[in-house]
């Protein structure tokens, strides 16, 4: 079936993995949240985010950020108003912007493949609000060259589960075997992809959980992506 549409990841894929320390992403969080326990509720954020992505490894059921929050200050018996949790998160969200690079390839990529006449979509596994991705998307230029963003914070599952592919292809209005899916975790990505049909190609990323599966094509750079798309379509005018 003839090619339609390309669907990328977000970290790791189309932005840059950042290698942070938790603690330094929740500390004003904690800070705006009870600046007397700060050291206290900067651990139980860290802890129920790892926790809540645990959960996530095993029923696949999505999160938002205000979920977090709101485990950590209940455990720790913190009687919040919604302000204060809203100043906490937009805190939290503070703390990542100087960390959040899209990669430099990102751009002529995605222009290259709309030149083409392919549909672009993007599928993030996330408990970020849509707002906090697309100021970064919009910042670096990348929201116009994507027809639809898609994040599971605003869906009841998560990649790997079919669903969260479904809906993004939905959207495109594309059938799954004329989409490629381009990510760089083995298991959410590649297999969770294939489990719907998608042709795939895996970015490698040392930092992620490896997976036995087997994409349809590897690449190191967004612009191989481009060259491997190019190949396949030639194959399908031959």
């Amino acid at each position: 079936m003839t090619l339609r549409a390309v669907i990328f990841d977000w970290g790791g894929t189309l932005s840059s993995y950042a290698d942070v320390d938790m603690s330094d992403m929740w500390r004003m969080a904690a800070r705006r949240m009870a600046p007397d326990r700060e050291d206290e509720v900067c651990a139980a954020l860290v802890a129920a985010e790892a926790a809540s992505w645990d959960r996530i490894a095993l029923d696949r059921r999505s999160t938002q950020l205000r979920s977090i929050l709101e485990i950590a200050s209940g455990q720790l018996r913190l009687n919040l108003a919604d302000i204060a949790l809203d100043e906490a998160a937009t805190s939290h969200l503070d703390a990542w912007t100087p960390h959040v690079r899209h990669d430099g390839q990102a751009v002529d990529a995605l222009r290259q493949l709309r030149s083409r006449g392919l549909r672009i979509g993007l599928l993030s596994n996330t408990h970020w609000p849509r707002s906090f991705h697309e100021h970064f998307l919009v910042r670096d230029g990348l929201a116009p060259l994507i027809d639809t963003r898609s994040y599971t914070s605003e869906m009841p599952y998560t990649k790997p589960h079919p669903s969260a592919f479904v809906s993004v292809l939905r959207a495109l209005g594309v059938a799954a075997t004329e989409a490629i899916f381009v990510g760089d975790r083995p298991f959410d990505d590649i297999h969770g992809a294939q489990s719907v049909g998608m042709r795939t190609i895996l970015r490698p990323n040392a930092a992620v959980p490896d997976y036995e599966v087997h994409p349809d094509a590897v690449v190191n750079s967004l612009d191989e992506v481009v060259q491997v798309v190019d190949s396949w379509r030639g194959h399908e005018r031959s």
